[in-house]
């Protein structure tokens, strides 16, 4: 066997391998500059806490570390050419570990110190990293930052997250997690390609797709028997029954699970969701868990491919339902599941999918998008059927408002509409006839006397303007349309008259096709849809776009445009100009601190803060009262998750709600 010489890879223990070395960690010039948010340094944080409790064989892998050895001698250095950004966050949990035991146990705090500083100098860190911002590093890990306040970095942000969470009682703990990571160390001869390497370990082939994580996390830490059992009785089926539509389960699930939506842009958003919602589990634990992922799995095909579905009646309303995707699919596998089990009839479900077509057509005709509504409606359909059927009302634009959509606005989804105020199942062998052609020619008339030419042109913009509307469109036979295409309305009637569906053989009747025309046929038609297409009844006004805080979009950072991202909040009832995340932050801890304290201080101490005694860090703070405060400093995600958090601790989230600004609405 020939052995490498210009490439070292060796598993190793992280703390020990960061506490041993005699060297120097550098961060080279070309890297990124660190941009890990307070989300990752909490799922870092988390696996830590989770294999701390688990027993010695338990190890947590953080992946590789590739460095290069640059000079070796007195004052050895390693290039960290892959691995900056979790070197780096380790160091900032060590120091805030560090800082918190010092006082209370000096033993402790010698042993973080070996992770942090050279031994032969206890004023140089073992990294460092690029020079522009080595200074800042510094004076976070060393706990040098002046008090006046200020807070210029994300190693700020991120280190002072971690001491707000970990207390001297919990180091131990932290400590003991810690020292069970483990990650390959890759360290390259002067005859490598840095480069080279870097690249084949980052770019060879697709990244891990969630599903893909997923199905890892599942599968680690498993004896090989147990794996072959997971795989065979469990995975296998859910990708059987999902197909290609796997990932899209998976969100959908968690979306039905939590009550949330969850994110999947900027980041492995399903796959953090997942591993929050089932921590690392022994076998026992993942048999029962994984038999509920198959169950919903078994309905999620039947939802892709109604046709499955033995009950005709429930098998039209999954199909009608497909006309608008897959977004209501949370709360439908949950309803569906539960006339599986007998605890609702085939009757309720029929009125439930019935309710989701009309919520969805209703804000498609106004305008008004079909995102971001599921978790809502799930979260209701827990508290009973009352509560689901008033979210979804308070969601639906009324008569008045889709009245009035439908006499001037193109109608979304016609061949559905068209076909169910036909009475008919679906539009197969019908095509969607334009009354008046899209683009008539100069001889098209809709009397037998005038011509389209002979038209004004306020006339001919009219007619234009009401081609796509509700009043305009019928449905024809294929081998009908055709023949009416360009055809002036006097002959289309003609087929019209041959057709089998009511709706449009009736246009047979009818001596002229123009604008007053169009208009009367929209009217009635429009109070048909308002009648099919039936809102739950309720006293209570649609929300005119409202986005409950519950389902207000988490950005990663601060992105461009965040201090403008809504209008105004509806905080129960009240209406607050309040523009972003860090206005909102302040105002609904200030208010709750006033309004019901007590729930403050039960989130706060459960999640450990973002209410302190003391200023115990430097950085933005606001005073509560003369003996407690709020810590300013975090990233915007955390901030939406501390006022989701806070409100629902006190039990009024559902009564907050977010006006998205037109900023916010095109926000990445």
């Amino acid at each position: 066997m020939v052995s490498a010489t210009n490439v070292d890879a060796t598993a190793v223990n992280t703390v020990g391998w960061l506490s041993s070395g005699d060297w120097t960690i550098v961060v080279p010039v070309y890297q990124r500059q660190y941009r890990w948010d307070i989300g990752a340094c909490e799922q870092l944080l988390s696996d830590i806490r989770a294999v701390a409790d688990l027993d010695d064989r338990h190890m947590h892998f953080i992946g590789s570390i590739l460095s290069s050895l640059a000079s070796p001698g007195a004052d050895p250095e390693l290039v960290l050419i892959d691995g900056q950004q979790r070197i780096t966050t380790l160091m900032l949990l060590v120091a805030a570990l560090q800082h918190t035991v010092r006082d209370t146990d000096p033993a402790l705090a010698a042993e973080l110190g070996r992770v942090l500083v050279r031994a032969d100098s206890d004023d140089r860190t073992k990294l460092r990293p690029h020079r522009a911002w080595a200074g800042v590093f510094e004076t976070v890990v060393l706990d040098r930052r002046a008090g006046d306040g200020a807070r210029d970095s994300r190693f700020d942000d991120n280190y002072a997250f971690f001491r707000s969470q970990i207390s001297s009682d919990e180091a131990p703990r932290i400590w003991r997690g810690l020292q069970k990571l483990e990650h390959v160390a890759i360290t390259l001869g002067t005859g490598a390609n840095a480069q080279q390497i870097f690249e084949s370990l980052n770019s060879t082939g697709e990244p891990l797709r969630d599903h893909e994580l997923i199905h890892n996390y599942v599968l680690m830490g498993l004896s090989h028997a147990e794996q072959q059992e997971i795989e065979a009785d469990f995975w296998v089926p859910i990708e059987r029954n999902t197909g290609d539509a796997i990932a899209a389960f998976w969100r959908q699930y968690l979306v039905m699970k939590t009550g949330r939506e969850v994110v999947v842009t900027g980041g492995r958003g399903v796959y953090d969701t997942f591993r929050q919602v089932f921590p690392r589990l022994e076998i026992g634990d993942l048999r029962r868990y994984a038999a509920e992922w198959r169950e919903f799995s078994d309905i999620y095909r039947i939802l892709l491919s109604p046709a499955e579905e033995t009950d005709a009646s429930i098998s039209r309303q999954l199909a009608w339902l497909n006309t608008f995707g897959s977004g209501m699919y949370p709360l439908v596998m949950r309803v569906y599941r539960d006339h599986a089990h007998g605890r609702v009839r085939a009757d309720e479900l029929i009125r439930t999918l019935e309710h989701l077509q009309a919520l969805q057509l209703r804000r498609a005709i106004v305008g008004v998008g079909n995102e971001r509504l599921v978790a809502r409606l799930c979260r209701a359909r827990e508290e009973g059927a009352d509560a689901l059927d008033a979210a979804i009302a308070r969601i639906s634009p009324s008569d008045e408002r889709i009245r009035a959509a439908l006499k001037y606005s193109p109608l979304p989804h016609p061949a559905y509409v068209l076909s169910r105020l036909a009475g008919l199942d679906s539009a197969a062998g019908l095509d969607v006839e334009h009354i008046f052609p899209a683009a008539p020619s100069d001889v098209w008339t809709g009397d037998g006397r005038r011509e389209w030419s002979e038209y004004t042109e306020d006339e001919q913009n009219s007619h234009r303007a009401l081609a796509e509307t509700i009043g305009n469109l019928a449905l024809l036979e294929e081998e009908f349309a055709m023949r009416a295409l360009d055809a002036s309305f006097p002959d289309k009637r003609r087929l019209y008259g041959r057709s089998a569906v009511d709706s449009t053989r009736e246009l047979a009747q009818v001596e002229a096709w123009g604008t007053a025309a169009i208009s009367q046929r929209s009217a009635t038609l429009a109070q048909r849809v308002a009648e099919v297409w039936a809102r739950p009844i309720t006293t209570l006004i649609d929300d005119d776009g409202l986005t409950p805080i519950l389902d207000a979009v988490k950005r990663r950072g601060w992105p461009p445009g965040w201090q403008r991202e809504w209008d105004y909040v509806e905080y129960r009832g009240e209406h607050w100009e309040v523009p972003d995340v860090k206005y909102l932050f302040n105002r609904v801890f200030k208010r709750l601190w006033a309004d019901s304290r007590a729930d403050v201080v039960a989130y706060s101490d459960r999640r450990g803060g973002p209410v302190y005694k003391d200023q115990s860090w430097n950085g933005q703070w606001d005073r509560l009262d003369d003996d407690n405060w709020l810590y300013m400093g975090w990233d915007s995600s955390y901030m939406l998750t501390a006022v989701q958090g806070v409100l629902e601790q006190a039990g009024i989230a559902a009564e907050v709600f977010v006006k998205y600004s037109y900023i916010g609405a095109a926000m990445k």
